[in-house]
């Protein structure tokens, strides 16, 4: 005999939705990653399955954590900086060893590192085990991940490009975002008075809760009320990560012999600044570094990411999460980012 069962409409229904999480449960179980293959907005990011490298001498393969977002990640997609395709995003990443190539012996599988690299968006990664940095017991992979680029960011510009001295008055545009909200503390902690510019009242109060000792509420008159707060003298550094629609007032916020760093372009590139410019104010000196020129060594890489997590684990600074995104949905997190409605770190979560 050959019993027929009838199977009700919600009954059905619960069913293929048990059927399709498997399918999806099992698709995001298989090593993928976020490829590229062509410039354009966040729906030019695909998830694509791929077999992880077997690390070859002195590589490790790491089983993925967190990847950091950066605002550089916006930038390789839409093509303001020139990558060849196919092209996986991402510059920073943390997570397990899973897998040690020949030679390497200062890291086993288990450990947990953090690391900077080209291609993080990713389940796995395989590098260069010179460039991974073993991660204090204190400090969370998924709170390297979203500190990394950006906390050596903050380090070479405090310590490295142009060291900050106590007592010095610096401008920090975008102190929310997230090199800012480890620029502002830290500045802060050396004895610097810090002067905010921000969009919003509400990124205001996050600002000062930050340590910044004034803020500044949008970008028009910046360098009048820089000069009013600081008794006409100006400040001796502005950090500028806006790019476009402030270089000028960074550029006229500054005392004689100032220093402009620009390290960003949220707002767009900067607009050629002719020699005479700087000049004109006061022999001004600007730069725009790049962080791997600070970096170009494991010393270098170590002594940076030593003042950095020591930095975290006295609390001076917070890893400071304020978006998680699984990492197949980074399209969605490439368009918060841009939005300008992200606060602090963005990670990425596989």
């Amino acid at each position: 005999m050959i019993w027929i069962v009838a199977i009700g409409p919600s009954k059905r229904e619960s069913l293929l939705r048990s059927s399709a999480l498997r399918v999806s449960t099992a698709h995001m179980t298989q090593p993928y990653r976020i490829q590229m293959h062509e410039t354009g907005g966040p729906d030019v990011l695909k998830v694509e399955d791929f077999i992880p490298r077997k690390p070859g001498p002195g590589e490790v393969t790491v089983r993925q954590s967190a990847a950091g977002l950066n605002f550089i990640d916006t930038y390789h997609r839409t093509g303001l900086y020139p990558v060849k395709f196919p092209f996986t995003p991402g510059q920073e990443g943390a997570g397990a060893v899973q897998e040690v190539g020949e030679g390497v012996t200062h890291l086993k599988p288990g450990d947990k590192v953090a690391y900077l690299g080209s291609g993080t968006y990713t389940t796995h990664f395989t590098g260069p085990a010179d460039r991974m940095i073993l991660l204090p017991d204190e400090i969370l992979p998924q709170d390297a991940a979203a500190v990394l680029l950006k906390g050596l960011t903050a380090w070479a510009l405090l310590f490295e490009i142009r060291p900050l001295q106590a007592g010095e008055t610096i401008l920090v545009w975008a102190p929310v975002g997230g090199v800012g909200s480890l620029l502002v503390p830290w500045a802060a902690s050396l004895g610097a008075r810090v002067i905010a510019v921000t969009s919003t009242e509400a990124k205001a109060e996050k600002a000062k809760a930050l340590g910044a000792s004034d803020v500044i509420v949008g970008y028009e008159g910046v360098a009048a009320k820089v000069k009013e707060l600081t008794g006409g003298r100006g400040v001796d550094v502005a950090y500028d990560s806006v790019g476009k629609i402030s270089a000028q007032e960074s550029l006229s916020s500054l005392r004689p012999r100032g220093w402009f760093v620009t390290y960003g372009n949220a707002s767009g590139p900067v607009d050629p600044i002719p020699p005479g410019r700087l000049a004109q104010g006061g022999s001004l000196i600007m730069t725009r570094p790049s962080l791997f020129n600070f970096i170009p060594d494991a010393d270098s890489l170590t002594r940076g990411a030593g003042l950095l997590f020591s930095a975290l684990k006295s609390g001076t600074i917070h890893a400071g999460i304020g978006q998680r995104f699984p990492l197949s949905e980074a399209a969605k997190a490439h368009e918060a980012i841009e939005s300008g409605t992200t606060t602090g770190a963005t990670v990425l979560v596989p």
